[in-house]
């Protein structure tokens, strides 16, 4: 046990000056209130959520320029993180594949300790330096890549060790915090610093460090996505029919983008093999099957340029 002590008292970490992890003033008497004056605190407190992410709005934007040059260059999008913020990043790797219609190689989220991390902890995992770089070897990570550290403390070992190892493949890095001045945020060729300031519950960062990085994953992949010719409008015209309610929605994106009847979507998408994008062109240009995939392969899978 002596031992055991000992090796804790070695690896204690000064957390004193994050903003994560200092006390909320405004619930000092949490344990105390009733559900209602918890709910309304933490609703108060989830404000300061927008407002963090707007002020980085300029440095989002840069990421999504970074991700979707990436993306159509053949690279991919990689998400690292552990605990909540390892599983906030596979989260949104997981949703693209049916959102998007994209391979699911193409946005990958790592977390530390591995799949089974999203589930259950996995010990020691996230203050492996090494385990963050192995993971990466894994992928063959080349230069083409973008590697995203979150991470709201920003110091996570297992993602400091990750980008280091990107940033000497030249890889593009982005680091998404919610400290400033992190060790991650300067490891990161762009740094995305998110300060929502105290939790509700000291040190809960599942809290408003969570949603402020599940706000700005969704922005990265979606705008990413729209760059590299995903969206049509406002319409997801490569969402994968894995279920009747997907396929429905593709007929009312199709119905949605040409003023079509419900008919002439179900015929269009039968004859374009399912194919939404394809479906659109062909009725809005009232050409064939194969004059419409040829417009969409010359504008590199963007409706509105084929059109």
């Amino acid at each position: 046990m002596r031992a055991k002590a000992r090796r804790w008292e070695f690896n204690v970490i000064d957390l004193s000056k994050m903003a994560t992890e200092s006390r909320n003033p405004k619930t000092m008497h949490l344990d105390e209130m009733d559900s209602l004056e918890i709910v309304t605190v933490m609703n108060e407190e989830d404000e300061n959520v927008v407002c963090a992410v707007k002020a980085m709005l300029p440095q989002i934007a840069k990421a999504v320029k970074q991700c979707a040059k990436a993306l159509e260059q053949g690279g991919r999008v990689i998400y690292m993180g552990a605990g909540t913020s390892g599983r906030l990043g596979l989260l949104d790797a997981v949703e693209c594949p049916p959102t998007f219609g994209v391979e699911s190689s193409l946005v990958i989220g790592l977390i530390a300790g591995g799949e089974m991390a999203f589930v259950k902890a996995v010990e020691g995992a996230e203050d492996n330096v090494k385990l963050g770089m192995h993971d990466l070897k894994k992928l063959n990570l080349s230069s083409k890549d973008i590697v995203i550290g979150l991470a709201a403390s920003g110091r996570t070992p297992y993602v400091i060790g990750g980008l280091d190892y990107a940033n000497c493949l030249q890889c593009n890095t982005i680091a998404i915090v919610c400290n400033n001045d992190s060790e991650i945020a300067k490891r990161a060729k762009l740094a995305i610093e998110l300060i929502v300031g105290p939790e509700v519950l000291t040190g809960s960062t599942r809290l408003k460090a969570g949603t402020a990085e599940k706000m700005v994953c969704n922005m990265i992949s979606t705008g990413a996505m729209v760059g590299i010719g995903k969206v049509y409008e406002n319409l997801m015209v490569d969402v994968q029919q894995t279920n009747k309610k997907l396929v429905s929605r593709t007929e009312n994106i199709v119905m949605e983008a040409t003023k079509c009847s419900r008919e002439i979507a179900r015929e269009n998408l039968v004859m374009c093999d399912g194919n939404a994008k394809t479906a659109i062109v062909k009725i809005l240009s009232e050409c064939d099957v194969a004059e419409a995939k040829k417009c969409l392969e010359k504008a590199h899978g963007h409706v509105r340029n084929a059109l």
